[in-house]
């Protein structure tokens, strides 16, 4: 992580707490404005659980997608675990139905109208909701996605090429963890 986002006062989206939210609380350390997004029921209840108190952390019960809906999300094959996938990636067929939204739609409505950092661990949804990012924003600086759809592989390169294009330019991965941060001169900005 660049050094100069974990400033106090940048503002971090995490979308899928699933039952950790270790890297979420961290950047809380660092000073940041955290903003937490999951639907699920035992994500929820997870960070419910925590009580955490701080008023530069909240926690939204809402999904991200290309869209203002309600889409269904299938249920984990294995029942320990927590994640959801809206492409019923295990293939389990049992699903529930969850709110959905724009990441630039709730930037407005939440008063950010810059974000630094987004991470972005959503089983599979990453594919619908980082072109929606490219073409409506908030375009961040620093990208942190595990992409869990990567079959086929073309379409994930594709996507990748389209991320280095906005200037967004891959600085690290691990497996399918990949950190992207923004060239911000190569946007004319300082």
């Amino acid at each position: 992580m660049p050094r100069s986002v974990l400033a106090p006062g940048g503002v971090a989206y995490c979308a899928g707490a699933g039952e950790d939210v270790t890297f979420d609380l961290a950047l809380l350390e660092h000073g940041l404005f955290v903003t937490t997004f999951d639907p699920t029921p035992r994500s929820i209840d997870y960070v419910t659980s925590l009580g955490i108190d701080d008023q530069h952390f909240r926690f939204l019960p809402v999904g991200w997608w290309s869209d203002e809906t309600q889409i269904d999300l299938f249920a984990p094959r294995d029942r320990a675990h927590v994640s959801y996938s809206a492409l019923d990636l295990q293939g389990t067929g049992q699903s529930i139905t969850v709110p959905v939204r724009r990441v630039s739609s709730l930037a407005r409505e939440l008063g950010n109208p810059t974000v630094d950092l987004i991470k972005m661990d959503i089983e599979g949804a990453e594919m619908t909701v980082i072109p929606d990012l490219l073409a409506n924003g908030p375009l961040p600086r620093v990208l942190c996605v595990e992409f869990d759809k990567v079959r086929p592989l073309r379409e994930v390169t594709s996507l990748i090429r389209r991320l280095r294009s906005a200037g967004l330019m891959p600085v690290r991965s691990e497996e399918r963890n990949v950190t992207f941060v923004r060239d911000l001169s190569a946007q004319g900005a300082a």
